[in-house]
């Protein structure tokens, strides 16, 4: 038998020993850029005029890069938020198939007012562009540009959702028990006060039964069909946050609790006075003889409580304690009904 020498052994297992340690093959990088603003440019100024409301801005963008060979058919998303707020809260504008994207005045001016920004005043908003492919790849979602956007003064009409239901009498044409789309995109939110009856209600975009489509429930739990069953609050009475995704089709439900007030011009700060529910106008509503003091409007814990807000009849979570100078019988309000806002009253009788 032939002995191999050191020297060969060594020379006939190097190739081995290198190929054994030589890298595993690594994934394919592929490079890929998003669309960018191109105009208005960034860092212009839009002033927007009632007189062009029927007008549209088209916005420029530049085409994406998915890396990938062939044709592919894109679709763009413009979106914009509030500066400096890194697009925590998404406003959808428009989506095309071709790099310009048009808005419509009006909706754009709308959004902007929906959004906080003050007429006739100019304010940083950035502006995105979201793409996708018919290709199973993720969005891209492109650089922002800020632009200085100057809306007009004009009356903002949000899409709505009417919530008939037995806490409200099945009474479609309730024009108060209604929630908003605050961004127009077919996903509407609000609250509902059920305090009594059998807890059930239904969505409808009209106010007339069969003449407007309805939605209710699904067989499968926080499912949405048209003409579905009816929807059932799934524990104890209370308002409860709803949103209802016409879109999707789905709905959410979230207990908040019974609201009443509390304070020393009540009767102390331990527990507080239930209030009660008017249908017709959808607020929470009590008359009370109130005494000289402080107040709050509380559920059953201090994580659900408002006071003093930035402006007068306007309450804030958590705000200041509400002072009460006179003592005397009083009527008192609270309304969930305007977007973003709690609204309170105390009237003296």
């Amino acid at each position: 038998m032939r002995v191999l020498s050191k020297i060969s052994w060594v020379a006939f297992m190097l190739p081995l020993l290198i190929w054994s340690c030589a890298p595993m093959d690594q994934p394919t990088i592929i490079p890929q850029t998003g669309s960018t603003l191109v105009s208005p440019a960034a860092g212009s100024s839009l002033v927007l005029l009632e007189a062009s409301k029927g007008d549209s801005i088209s916005f420029q963008v530049t085409p994406p890069d998915f890396g990938v060979p062939g044709a592919v058919e894109i679709t763009y998303k413009l979106e914009m938020a509030k500066a400096g707020t890194n697009f925590a809260k998404v406003v959808a504008l428009g989506t095309s198939k071709s790099p310009i994207i048009k808005v419509k005045t009006e909706d754009l001016n709308g959004k902007l007012l929906a959004e906080g920004l003050e007429a006739g005043k100019s304010a940083a908003v950035e502006f995105r562009v979201t793409t996708s492919i018919n290709r199973s790849l993720s969005d891209l979602v492109g650089a922002a540009s800020n632009l200085n956007v100057t809306p007009y003064l004009a009356t903002v009409v949000l899409p709505s959702l009417r919530v008939p239901g037995d806490y409200q009498g099945w009474n479609p044409g309730n024009n108060s028990t209604i929630i908003y789309s605050a961004n127009s995109d077919n996903i509407y939110e609000g609250f509902v006060h059920i305090l009594s009856g059998s807890g059930e209600f239904k969505f409808i975009t009209g106010p007339e039964w069969d003449k407007y489509p309805d939605y209710g429930t699904d067989a499968a739990p926080g499912k949405l069909i048209q003409k579905g069953g009816n929807i059932k609050i799934p524990g104890d009475f209370g308002t409860h946050r709803v949103k209802a995704n016409l879109s999707a089709l789905t709905y959410e439900l979230v207990r908040i609790g019974v609201w009443g007030i509390i304070g020393d011009a009540v009767n102390g700060w331990d527990t507080e006075v239930p209030m009660n529910f008017n249908r017709d106008q959808n607020i929470l509503t009590i008359d009370y003889a109130l005494k000289v003091g402080k107040m709050k409007f509380r559920t059953n814990t201090w994580d659900n409580n408002y006071g003093l807000g930035s402006a007068p009849g306007e309450a804030s979570a958590g705000g200041p304690d509400i002072p009460i100078a006179e003592a005397g019988n009083y009527t008192i309000t609270l309304d969930f009904k305007t977007p973003g806002k709690v609204l309170y009253s105390i009237t003296k009788k």
